[in-house]
């Protein structure tokens, strides 16, 4: 699962100097403990399910894909699709392993953030999405929690709870364990008020490039937001008729995430407002910049993708958007891992 990058600096992480290499030795390793423990196991076990279905996918095996489903259109294309996507599942156990074992601490930081930040930006929308709609569809709203419309069955109703599942799974247990882990390896970064950072954190550049970030994020959080109200501008005629609960939804979810990196990062490099606690706003900023940039990333490359219905494929407004999301989560992550470098050198 797919781009800031975190240092690792020799004082904070040990008061020996660093080694001729650049490598700074990181804190003691100690063992494990019984909650870390029991997270790993779990992120591991919730990757099972989406795991074992494709590979079963990739196989030939048609479990959880009713009749004429899209997913049957172009099989050659969804054997690589579902062969990326273990490969991308399992980085989850990998880093899994690597929070929670003493080698981990060793790791050099940008190698590490860039998966994590990823991972957690990819999880936390489904995190959110997926809880509202089963509470929209419990509340008798149009539209279903666990399959497409009747007339173009997409997957069988009981894959999206058990996948889902397995993703909500994961991401709580990958996010408690990367805050541990941080926590042990850079807990120095975050501590305090915005208003108590150096000026050295920020810069007139980075300034710029955090407002225009923000600015940019108010076209595709916007044209979300019309969506999720009913709004079809920009919709093909098909994809209005499908338009139902469940994607105002992710719509509505999408635009919180845009607006939320848009007021989390500038707040962090403009170091306003200043009794905002420091530790707050950089996780705000964290995942709202991996949900933005990897989820339009991602609907980027599906938006490539040919269907047997072009009236079903994303019109150009829809593209523009998602790589709108893309620009902007991207570029804000940038302005965040340029603080997070300057926060560890002057900590």
């Amino acid at each position: 699962m797919t781009t800031p990058t975190l240092p690792a600096p020799a004082a904070p992480d040990s008061p020996g100097p660093a080694s001729p290499a650049g490598r700074a030795p990181g804190p003691a390793p100690a063992p494990a403990s019984r909650l870390r423990r029991t997270l790993r196991v779990l992120a591991v076990l919730g990757t099972l399910p989406y795991i074992a279905l494709k590979v079963a996918w990739t196989a030939g095996s048609t479990i959880g894909i009713p009749e004429g489903s899209v997913l049957l259109d172009h099989p050659a294309m969804m054997a690589v699709v579902n062969g990326i996507s273990v490969l991308a599942d399992a980085v989850v156990v990998l880093l899994a392993l690597l929070l929670t074992r003493p080698w981990g601490l060793r790791v050099r930081a940008w190698l590490l953030a860039f998966p994590v930040w990823a991972a957690i930006g990819l999880l936390a929308p489904i995190m959110v999405a997926y809880p509202a709609q089963v509470a929209v569809a419990l509340l008798g709203g149009p539209g279903s929690a666990s399959a497409g419309p009747p007339d173009e069955p997409f997957l069988d109703a009981w894959v999206f709870p058990v996948v889902y599942g397995g993703f909500i799974v994961q991401g709580l247990s990958l996010g408690i364990l990367f805050v541990l882990y941080a926590r042990d390896r850079w807990g120095h970064v975050w501590r305090g008020r915005l208003g108590e950072l150096p000026t050295a954190v920020s810069g007139p550049v980075l300034r710029a490039c955090a407002v225009a970030g923000a600015v940019l994020a108010l076209a595709p959080a916007a044209l979300h937001i019309l969506w999720a109200c009913g709004t079809a501008r920009g919709l093909s005629p098909e994809l209005t008729g499908a338009y139902d609960a469940d994607r105002a939804v992710v719509d509505a979810v999408r635009a919180v995430f845009l607006l939320v990196a848009a007021v989390a990062t500038p707040a962090l490099v403009l170091r306003r407002p200043a009794r905002r606690a420091v530790r707050t706003t950089m996780a705000l900023a964290w995942v709202s910049s991996g949900a933005t940039g990897c989820w339009g990333a991602y609907m980027s490359l599906v938006a490539l993708l040919p269907l047997a219905d072009p009236g079903k494929e994303p019109t150009d407004l829809m593209t523009a958007t998602y790589a709108g999301e893309m620009i902007t989560g991207f570029l804000l992550a940038g302005c965040l891992a340029v603080v997070l470098n300057r926060r560890s050198r002057t900590a």
